[in-house]
C-alpha cells in the first residue's frame, strides 16, 4: 500500500469525469487500498478516484469514530434522494476551507463494492452528505463550486497564497 497525492483545488484534473469501472480485478483493489490508506493518513473521512487523479468510479469513506468502517462504493449511482440538509463540509483537496452546503438529506445508492458485488445502500445525515459530496468529484464537481463566486474567488486566493508558501519553504 501506498500514499497517494491528492490534488488541490483549483487543479483542472478535479473537472474530469471519471469513467466506470469495468472490472473489478487486482488494479481497483489496490487503488482501493491505496486510497483509504491516503484518506487516513490525511485524517478524512472519504476520498474519490480522482482527487488522487485515478480517473474512475471509485470511492472510499469511514465516518466511523474508531476509523475501521470502510466503506467502498465502485460506479456509485444515486438511485433515489429526499428532504435537505445543510451540512458544512471540508474536503481533502481544498484544505483548510470549511463552509455550508445544501444537500439531500437521505440518498439511496447503488455500487459495487470491492469484490464487484453489487448492493444497494440508504444512507441519511453525515453518510448522505459524504457519499453525494464524493459522487461530485467523480462527475467532476468540488464542493466549493456551490458558493458564491466571490467566495470562489476569496478560496482559490488563500489556496494559492499557501501554495506560494510552501514552496518558498521548500526552497529554503
Amino acid at each position: 500500500m501506498s500514499i497517494l497525492n491528492i490534488l488541490q483545488y483549483p487543479d483542472e484534473r478535479l473537472h474530469i469525469l471519471a469513467k466506470p469501472v469495468t472490472a473489478v480485478g487486482d488494479k481497483i483493489r489496490h487503488l482501493v487500498e491505496d486510497m483509504a490508506e491516503t484518506m487516513y493518513a490525511a485524517s478524512g473521512i472519504g476520498l474519490a478516484a480522482t482527487q488522487v487523479n485515478v480517473q474512475e468510479r471509485v470511492i472510499v469513506i469511514d465516518i466511523s469514530e474508531s476509523r475501521d468502517e470502510l466503506l467502498v462504493l465502485i460506479n456509485p449511482e444515486i438511485r433515489s434522494k429526499e428532504g435537505a440538509i445543510i451540512f458544512e463540509e471540508g474536503c481533502l483537496s481544498v484544505p483548510g476551507v470549511f463552509d455550508r452546503v445544501e444537500r439531500s438529506e437521505w440518498v439511496e445508492v447503488r455500487a459495487l463494492d470491492k469484490t464487484g458485488k453489487e448492493f444497494d445502500l440508504e444512507a441519511d445525515g453525515m453518510l448522505a452528505v459524504c457519499i453525494q459530496h464524493e459522487i461530485d468529484h467523480l462527475d467532476g464537481k468540488v464542493f466549493v463550486e456551490y458558493l458564491s463566486r466571490l467566495k470562489q474567488e476569496r478560496i482559490i486566493k488563500k489556496l494559492r497564497k499557501q501554495q506560494k508558501e510552501l514552496d518558498y519553504q521548500e526552497l529554503t
